[in-house]
């Protein structure tokens, strides 16, 4: 009885029903829309980690006195500090450690590479051989790689990606060719398979040259940026990590761990950390966009307000008639309720809506960027379990007050 009253004083109030509605529509669809774009972005990076597959370790350089994933380090490296003191050779002893399957070193540079009047920006990757049996995604189309002794001796030769290949020799045979480099020329000996996800970084339009060869010839440095380690068992991950740093510390002849200027991080562990760093954001992104709920909640409550007073002979006469308080109370709760629940639906329906704009927008100014912002269930349920409680709680203290209207002072205001 109290639900069908409800609906037929909602329906009778059309005009005011929707503008109490806009509140709780505009909180619901803020919590979609931010949930939505916090699981794509946390999809996103998580797969662009993956690529690297899990059963890597990764060392790489890092400011003294700052903790690896720290803003401090980061800042300092963009800011301009330089870590010259990881080198290929420091690689070379931790790959010795029992657990270590296979490995790779290397460092990025930039510059112009050009052919026959074209010419193309491209980063250049330096890096050891090894790279073909850590990375899984890193396939040869045709041609060869380069060899470690190929590394040795400096040899000018590269390995070019998919879209480098297109943007400079089109529908050309590029192997055999020539490109040039800081003035150099290098023989093109291997072409990488097209490469999907995008990402980051753009895979299709890097050039791999031996790791030395962009030391001495294009950087003019003795010193790499990182090394990756893909391990024999993944349960002793954690002790090889602790070798690591062991063997790190002693080559660079450090005794406190603060002094490293290095950082060890297992992918599984890398993981773990971008994932709970990506929650801690949505949580206070939720909370955030919540506080456009609880303004909501208030319209509710003076909507219901008028409500209590334009009807207040009404619930004199039912109490004269045999209505009891309870039915009051929860014939006005009810009406709260299922004003929140119908801003919650509307919400949920614009806030998929607007993701999937956000979602369209971001792939035509991102292009080769898989970004997606999906409607989890997650999003759905935690939205009108909000918006439930709100109106809950906020229709309660009219709904209490119409109950306690006695009926003759009721009927006597009329």
């Amino acid at each position: 009885m109290a639900i069908k009253l409800a609906w037929k004083n909602l329906t009778t109030n059309l005009a005011r029903t929707m503008l109490s509605l806009l509140g709780i529509v505009i909180g619901v669809m803020a919590i979609v829309f931010v949930m939505s774009l916090g699981e794509g972005v946390r999809r996103f990076v998580m797969s662009q980690v993956e690529m690297f597959g899990t059963d890597v370790i990764n060392i790489e350089v890092k400011t003294p006195n700052t903790e690896h994933a720290s803003s401090e380090n980061a800042s300092s490296q963009i800011g301009g500090a330089q870590i010259t003191t990881f080198k290929i050779g420091d690689a070379e002893k931790v790959a010795e450690l029992k657990n270590v399957r296979s490995w790779y070193a290397g460092s990025f540079g930039q510059d112009i590479v050009s052919r026959e009047g074209k010419n193309e920006t491209s980063m250049i990757f330096g890096i050891t051989a090894g790279i073909v049996d850590v990375d899984k995604n890193f396939e040869l189309e045709s041609g060869e790689m380069f060899t470690n002794e190929d590394d040795r001796s400096l040899k000018q030769v590269v390995v070019i990606g998919a879209g480098v290949k297109e943007k400079l020799f089109g529908n050309e045979d590029a192997l055999g060719k020539k490109v040039k480099i800081n003035n150099q020329s290098y023989r093109v000996i291997g072409i990488l398979k097209e490469r999907g996800g995008g990402g980051f970084l753009d895979f299709n339009k890097m050039i791999y040259m031996p790791a030395r060869t962009l030391q001495k010839k294009v950087l003019g440095t003795d010193y790499i940026s990182f090394a990756i380690f893909a391990v024999n068992d993944l349960s002793k991950i954690d002790l090889t990590v602790l070798e690591m740093e062991d063997v790190m510390r002693d080559r660079h002849d450090i005794d406190d761990p603060d002094d490293d200027d290095f950082g060890v991080m297992s992918i599984a562990e890398a993981i773990d950390m971008v994932g709970t760093i990506i929650s801690t954001m949505n949580i206070l992104l939720i909370a955030m966009t919540s506080i456009s709920l609880i303004v909501g909640g208030v319209g509710i409550t003076n909507v219901m307000y008028v409500a209590v007073a334009e009807r207040t002979f009404e619930i004199g006469l039912r109490k004269s008639v045999g209505a009891k308080s309870s039915d009051i109370f929860k014939q006005f709760l009810a009406e709260a309720t299922f004003l929140t629940f119908a801003g919650g639906f509307l919400g949920v329906v614009f806030g998929f809506g607007f993701s999937k704009l956000a979602q369209a927008i971001a792939e035509s100014k991102l292009p080769g960027i898989a970004l997606e912002f999906p409607l989890t269930i997650e999003a759905v349920v935690l939205s009108l379990v909000f918006s439930i409680i709100t109106g809950l709680v906020f229709g309660m203290k009219p709904a209490i007050t119409a109950s306690r209207l006695s009926p003759m002072e009721a009927m006597r205001k009329e």
